[in-house]
């Protein structure tokens, strides 16, 4: 089976845009993504792959053609939708599709406009992407869940505490200030986090994600292409993995840990022949700053319980052994649902081609991706490794 390549990204940036729809965002890290990929455009791509949680009434209609129809690609188009999860699956679809030699370009990605409905509205369509009859029907919010999540973990850890939660949030915030597409470009005091008010015990408003606007994509291509193409910046698709599990929280074994996660990270790690100590940085999916602690333990960096020691530590500060969320996160970049796995990846390809900015990592090789639908129903975990056999332009 051929190898298959990142060669191009582009996002928007992530906040809210009333003046932007749908469309718009797409066509924008639709062009931005063609920008980065030197030598190839609309007329290269074969067929195009975009996930979207369809907050608003989105999920009716043809959104995907009518996404990518607006973007100036005439090409055949799959809609996936995985909540959160939707676009990291779309870039495995393309990958899927690369590998398999049924297309030599493809464009994955994905979007969401989360601003332009009411409070009451917006938490209706995300709950129905959760377990819909016995959880967000009896009135349990995804704040609600993941908080059940965070008190099982404080209660089976004793070490733990909720200060670990916030420093998961006062990290990305930091990160997230020299990132010029993130949402929350500010920094916050662990006393800030801490103290901020009640969102669902033992949940404050700094451990939660915001709700967003923006789109993101990725340009993934075959490894002739890439070869054909010597001015493109190429990172390798090392691995690529995807598990499910029971949607609701209740129907699982545990609260302290993501099942589906840690299957797609054996899989993803077994097909890049490669394993947790071999990662130099990674974007985890921390909607609520418990989920990036579970991350930790999920994806093998650490043994179960050791997640707040390697927050202590720096471990994963930006320049810590093993930089987590520098593009902010979730947390502070922001999560426009279906737009969230493209951007993760998104940012592996910035930082293993030299493009991330200020908030660029010195010489990383290996960069991992993790993104998560609901509060864990599905998982993917995509591994990019940098080209050092390939001379980019940057």
């Amino acid at each position: 089976m051929r190898d298959a390549y990142v060669v191009g990204a582009g996002q928007t940036d992530f906040g809210s845009f009333p003046d932007e729809s749908y469309r718009s965002l797409f066509a924008t890290a639709v062009d931005r993504t063609l920008a980065s990929a030197d030598g190839l455009c609309r007329g290269d791509v074969d067929e195009a792959v975009v996930g979207t949680l369809g907050v608003g009434g989105r999920q009716l209609g043809l959104s995907g053609p009518a996404v990518t129809e607006f973007a100036g690609l005439s090409v055949p188009t799959t809609r996936v939708e995985n909540a959160c999860a939707a676009s990291g699956y779309a870039v495995r679809n393309a990958v899927q599709a690369v590998k398999s030699g049924m297309a030599d370009v493809v464009l994955a990605g994905g979007y969401e406009v989360m601003t332009d409905a009411s409070d009451d509205a917006t938490k209706y369509w995300l709950g129905v992407s959760g377990e819909t009859e016995w959880e967000r029907l009896t009135g349990t919010t995804f704040a609600g869940t993941y908080a059940q999540m965070a008190r099982a973990y404080l209660d089976e850890y004793d070490d733990a505490t909720v200060d670990d939660l916030s420093r998961a949030a006062v990290k990305n915030h930091a990160n997230a200030s020299e990132n010029p597409h993130a949402q929350l470009r500010f920094e916050c005091s662990l006393d800030d986090a801490t103290d901020a008010a009640t969102v669902a015990d033992p949940l404050t408003l700094y451990h939660c994600c915001p709700t967003t606007d923006g789109a993101a994509a990725v340009l993934v291509v075959s490894e002739d292409v890439a070869e054909d193409h010597s001015t493109l910046d190429a990172a390798r698709v090392a691995g690529v993995g995807a598990a499910s599990d029971r949607v609701g929280l209740f129907e699982r074994d545990t609260y302290t840990a993501i099942p589906a996660s840690e299957r797609a990270a054996e899989s993803a790690y077994e097909m890049a022949d490669r394993g947790p100590d071999d990662v130099d940085f990674a974007e985890v999916h921390d909607c609520f700053a418990i989920a990036e602690l579970l991350a930790y333990e999920d994806l093998g960096f650490c043994e179960r319980g050791d997640a707040p020691a390697l927050l202590r530590d720096g471990v994963t500060e930006r320049d810590g052994r093993l930089p987590v969320n520098v593009s902010g996160g979730l947390k502070a970049k922001g999560h426009p649902i279906g737009a969230t796995g493209a951007g993760q990846v998104a940012e592996l390809w910035k930082q293993l081609t030299g493009r991330a900015g200020d908030r660029q990592l010195d010489g990383p090789e290996v960069g991992l991706a993790h993104n998560v639908g609901g509060s864990g129903g599905a998982a993917v975990v995509t591994i990019l490794e940098g080209d050092a056999d390939r001379e980019g332009k940057r």
